[in-house]
């Protein structure tokens, strides 16, 4: 019975932002409706007492349904796009010059936010000795330790080779850990191929790209659908994570996750601060990325919020579409600023005090940064996000691994916010390519098709 009186007022809830969707021209002023609905009715379910076992099921429905739609045009919409934009370039050479400066700024910020996480965690005081595993966290950092074989004999030119794909068909489909970066790899060999058939047979060339256009309009129709449903997804995704939040767990570290949030709140700061060299608004701009922000922060799923930061990128920031689309594929799973920048940091400072190894020496912090930038490339070779960028460095640095685990409790809602600066970084990433090269890139754009 109780079930059934919390489904139906999900359901009705669904359903007046249904309708105040369908009313308003806004979808940032809907996503944050949803936001609110989500925030307001977990906190009611979680302050009654609730059993939600039964309940969160459904939930998850549209919530991890919504994610899963997100996913699934990802690959597609990168794809397409990124060969419709290599098919109308003059030049072929202009694919390494968007991708030097999208990775080095994605790099560099890394850089920035390892330095960021060092300082603060050296100024919260924070000691890996205070912390107190229980049952589930050593369960966890067994499991850690046990994963850090599958980068015991990483090496960058290893690293480099699993980019380049093996097959077209498997990349597509998602098979690798490295599938989107190798999806990016594909439609560029693709679209250059398109570009040498132009130049030597004009007529065929002509006839694919009216094939790429039809492609890429039917992709793109594809992806406005789903992004029409991005409201009632944050108000699922909203309610499961108030409703599953455990208060008592984040009270115990509620010390490490403050440190978290500051330095993580301060990468945002930098990112305004670049978004401000290149001559635009920073508040603007935040303004303007603000549903992307959102949804990325409560979906904790880099890839999940490509085609919303392509479109937003797009038709919100004015970056050329070639761009816009290189700095959201690249930007997740290279150069992370919160998973492979803050996190790992963090982590080697806290350890540090308990090896003997004095966390303000400036030899071990640039140690730590440097090894940091370095991670945020592997961790696109092996997958796992914060966890393996955190096992690259802290291996690297002969330290124990066993502290991810211990953080189990609040991993949740740091990743929350990892995955927000994440997004913002590769967004960021976007906004510097295009002021380097706005003027070649948008020559390469063309009229009349969707964005």
């Amino acid at each position: 019975m109780l079930v059934f009186v919390l489904l139906i007022l999900f359901v009705g809830l669904l359903y007046g932002l249904w309708r105040y969707h369908r009313q308003s021209d806004s979808l940032s002023r809907s996503v944050f409706l949803g936001l609110f609905l989500g925030v307001i009715y977990g906190l009611v379910i979680s302050s009654l007492g609730l059993d939600t076992e039964s309940f969160l099921p459904w939930v998850n429905i549209v919530g991890n349904g919504y994610v899963n739609l997100l996913k699934m045009i990802a690959m597609p919409l990168v794809f397409i796009s990124i060969l419709a934009a290599i098919a109308r370039l003059e030049k072929a050479s202009m694919i390494g010059s968007m991708s030097f400066w999208i990775i080095s700024t994605l790099i560099i910020t890394t850089g920035i936010a390892a330095f960021d996480g060092a300082i603060i965690a050296n100024l919260f005081h924070l000691d890996a000795s205070s912390i107190v595993a229980g049952e589930q966290e050593i369960a966890r950092s067994q499991s850690i330790i046990e994963s850090s074989s599958q980068v015991a004999d990483l090496t960058i030119p290893g690293l480099i080779l699993s980019f380049i794909p093996t097959s077209i068909g498997g990349t597509l489909a998602g098979l690798e850990s490295t599938s989107m970066i190798s999806a990016v790899v594909i439609a560029s060999l693709l679209g250059i191929a398109a570009l040498t058939v132009n130049k030597n047979d004009p007529e065929k060339g002509a006839m694919i790209i009216k094939g790429i256009d039809i492609a890429q309009s039917w992709v793109m129709a594809l992806v406005r659908l789903i992004i029409r449903l991005t409201p009632y997804g944050i108000l699922a995704l909203m309610i499961k994570v108030i409703v599953t939040t455990d208060a008592g767990a984040i009270w115990q570290l509620a010390k490490f996750l403050i440190a978290s949030y500051v330095a993580l709140f301060i990468m945002l700061i930098v990112h305004a601060l670049i978004i401000t060299l290149t001559g635009r608004s920073p508040i603007s701009h935040f303004k303007k990325i603000a549903p992307v922000l959102t949804f990325a922060f409560t979906s904790r799923s880099s890839a999940a919020t490509i085609p919303l930061s392509i479109d937003a990128q797009v038709n919100e920031l004015g970056i050329a579409k070639p761009i816009a689309n290189f700095s959201a594929s690249f930007g997740s799973t290279i150069g992370q600023n919160g998973c492979a920048g803050v996190y790992p940091a963090m982590l080697a400072m806290m350890i540090a005090p308990t090896m003997g190894i004095d966390p303000w020496s400036m030899s071990f912090i640039a140690s730590v940064v440097g090894i940091s930038m370095i991670a945020s490339f592997g961790v696109a070779g092996v997958g796992g996000g914060a966890t393996f960028a955190a096992i690259i460095v802290l291996s690297t640095l002969g330290m124990p691994l066993e502290l991810a685990g211990l953080l189990i409790s609040i991993e949740p809602l740091i990743d929350m916010m990892r995955t927000l600066v994440n997004v913002s970084g590769s967004i960021t990433a976007g906004v510097v390519g295009n002021k380097v090269l706005g003027d070649v890139a948008h020559h390469a754009d063309y009229q009349g098709q969707p964005s």
